[in-house]
């Protein structure tokens, strides 16, 4: 039963990371038939992650009131409703409302299935299960791809998701009685859940550190995401059909990554996966520098940071209820997811500023000062825990 409940969480992960990738992928052509800048993009995505932040925020009090069956089925079906009204959509105003309600949902799933993979499976379980966010995302971009080189409209690709998602929430209501017996697995060991408030989660010892790390690491990913291409381009050369090909390859590294992690979680503690991935992160940014085969150097370097992300946020998740009080966990997860979501918003933003002001070349920079405080966020979570050991002891 635990494996054929693993399975379905895999699938609403696939799910998950399914509708990421439509939007950029669409705009180019939505935008026109919209009237409206390119740039007004942003403001879909930033409209999402307020949403994604909120429904983080508040998955403590949701968990409180519904099982996790309830909120993973709930949250499944907001999305597809969501993506539904987004395939109607006539005016980029329609686009932005419903926006709301699919960063709702799709944080509240994150947040409901990340604690309950970080409380009930093993570390490696972790990794494959954010591998599978991965497919998910890549699978999406190739969807609306294949339906715009098909000469069908955008609106298609957005309602054979709905679909997708719809055919996902009937397999979720199935799975209810699989989600029930393991609640009650959970019960004989005696598992406590507590209540606490959001002003008491920032009391607990050394939270902070996991909070800082989780917004590093996502400001880290996505300005190397989502400028890869124009790094690629404007400082070491590529051309531009290139450069999109290759910047790909960052988020296939994180992908092919998180399954190569998954193999070997298990062999090491949370704590050196992410130091590992960290290691692989600086090399890339060394490389980047790197002054001769400046375009062999580019690519290369954006792969390994590709391959050196991979572990880091599913083992940061993964060591939660390690790290701090199991109890506590669902608060500290979507505490900590909402700091994440900030990052990942806020940090590609303020790069382009940056390299606006300056050059495209501080991207292997801006990377590493945010590898590198998240390198000493995680040394002070495991000096915490630690001394918190002997003091048991």
């Amino acid at each position: 039963m635990y494996t054929l409940l693993l399975i379905i969480i895999y699938m609403t992960f696939v799910s998950l990371g399914l509708p990421d990738a439509l939007l950029g992928s669409a705009w180019p052509i939505m935008h026109t038939s919209f009237g409206v800048p390119e740039s007004y993009a942003g403001i879909i995505a930033t409209i999402i992650s307020v949403g994604t932040v909120l429904s983080s925020l508040f998955s403590s009090t949701l968990s409180k009131k519904f099982k996790i069956s309830t909120i993973v089925i709930g949250s499944v079906f907001l999305t597809a409703m969501s993506l539904f009204a987004f395939s109607r959509s006539t005016s980029f105003l329609m686009v932005a409302i419903f926006a709301v309600p699919y960063g709702l949902g799709a944080g509240a799933v994150d947040a409901a299935i990340n604690n309950f993979v970080a409380n009930h499976y093993s570390s490696k379980h972790m990794n494959f299960l954010h591998a599978f966010w991965g497919v998910g995302a890549s699978s999406g971009a190739f969807i609306m791809g294949s339906v715009l080189i098909n000469g069908n409209p955008w609106n298609m690709g957005y309602e054979l998701m709905t679909y997708i998602q719809l055919a996902l929430t009937a397999v979720l209501l199935f799975s209810v009685p699989l989600w029930k017996q393991f609640d009650n697995k959970t019960q004989k060991k005696n598992e406590v859940r507590s209540d606490i408030n959001f002003s008491g989660i920032f009391k607990i010892r050394g939270v902070a550190y996991f909070f800082i790390a989780l917004f590093c690491y996502c400001s880290m990913e996505n300005t190397a995401g989502l400028w890869a291409s124009t790094y690629l381009v404007n400082v070491k050369g590529v051309s531009k059909e290139l450069a999109a090909t290759f910047a790909a390859m960052f988020f296939v590294g994180i992908t092919t990554g998180r399954m190569l992690s998954g193999f070997i979680a298990n062999r090491f503690n949370d704590n050196k996966m992410v130091i590992i991935g960290l290691c692989l992160v600086f090399s890339g940014v060394i490389i980047l520098f790197l002054p001769f085969f400046t375009t062999v150097s580019g690519i290369v370097g954006l792969i390994i940071i590709g391959f050196g992300c991979a572990p880091i946020y599913p083992s940061l998740l993964h060591s939660t209820p390690i790290n701090y009080p199991k109890k506590y966990s669902q608060a500290i997860i979507g505490t900590g997811m909402a700091s994440a979501y900030v990052g990942s918003t806020t940090a590609p933003l303020i790069f382009g500023f940056l390299a606006s002001t300056l050059s495209n070349k501080i991207l292997p920079i801006y990377v590493f000062v945010f590898a590198t405080i998240l390198f000493i966020m995680n040394f002070k979570m495991i000096k915490l825990k630690k001394v918190e050991s002997v003091l048991e002891e």
